[in-house]
């Protein structure tokens, strides 16, 4: 499958194909942006698609994608178990939590936990 544009609950998202290269660089990123712009609202990439780096703080690669998502007013949504990662890292648990608490990123299950959250955002607005 390639990156689609999907309606999802009333919101455009640009859903990124699970086989799809890799996300290992600001340009990478730029990228998916400048994709989404054709049509879609949001960005929901698969959490093996993102560089393993993006889940090691230190290395502030995820700073860096997610600060591109947020000045393009862009939501990103990384989907998918991140559970090793989050075992490893108290200070991504605390990202993944306050991120979870905001409207530019999400970390979420997968597809059918996006659709909650968006139906959730809908209903609540």
């Amino acid at each position: 499958m390639a990156d689609l544009v999907q309606e999802r609950h009333g919101v455009q998202v640009l859903v990124c194909d699970p086989d799809g290269p890799l996300i290992a660089s600001e340009q990478d990123a730029l990228d998916l942006i400048g994709a989404a712009f054709a049509g879609a609202e949001m960005v929901a990439v698969p959490a093996h698609r993102l560089d393993p780096r993006f889940f090691s703080l230190g290395t502030r690669f995820a700073g860096e994608v997610m600060q591109k998502f947020v000045n393009y007013r862009m939501p990103l949504v990384v989907l998918g178990d991140i559970t090793a990662h989050l075992s490893e890292s108290s200070a991504l648990r605390a990202l993944v939590q306050e991120s979870n608490q905001g409207a530019h990123v999400w970390f979420v299950d997968d597809l059918a936990a996006l659709d909650n959250r968006l139906r959730d955002r809908r209903t609540a607005g």
